[in-house]
């Protein structure tokens, strides 16, 4: 696997521990967007893009996020332990939407994506930086978010 291109827009927010998204193109055919760059514990890691994961009302069939206590249609009260547990036996709330099959494919794509990360840290630190635009995205509007958060 040969990543031909990473694009990072950093966020300044650093109330979360969200740090930055990377976009990846890999060997120049298959874009993956929405990795995450975030603080954790233990340092910066990588996050694959994901989905909320959801099931159905028993009452309606709407669907419905796995922490949701009521339906959002129905208002039908839902049960606590619906969902799969993960290893620490939480229940799962998210499912990647892409990912590396084995360890060594992880550890390049975080390696390079932390880099290029690391770089851009750097560049934005340079008087007259312009961060890259990333017009087909909207991760402008998250940025607008955490200012009317704070």
């Amino acid at each position: 696997m040969k990543i031909s291109e990473i694009r990072i827009k950093l966020l300044l927010s650093t109330r979360d521990k969200l740090r930055g998204f990377a976009s990846i193109t890999i060997d120049e055919c298959l874009v993956v967007r929405d990795i995450k760059i975030i603080e954790g514990g233990r340092g910066l890691f990588v996050a694959m893009p994901s989905r909320k994961l959801c099931d159905r009302c028993p009452a309606c069939a709407a669907k419905n996020h796995i922490r949701a206590r009521h339906c959002n249609d129905c208002g039908a009260r839902l049960s606590d332990d619906r969902g799969d547990m993960d290893e620490r036996g939480r229940p799962r709330l998210y499912a990647d939407i892409c990912h590396p099959i084995s360890q060594d494919a992880r550890d390049q794509v975080q390696r390079a994506v932390l880099q290029a990360y690391a770089d851009e840290l750097v560049k934005s630190k340079q008087e007259g930086y312009v961060a890259k635009s990333f017009d087909d995205l909207d991760y402008d509007s998250y940025e607008d978010h955490e200012a009317a958060d704070r």
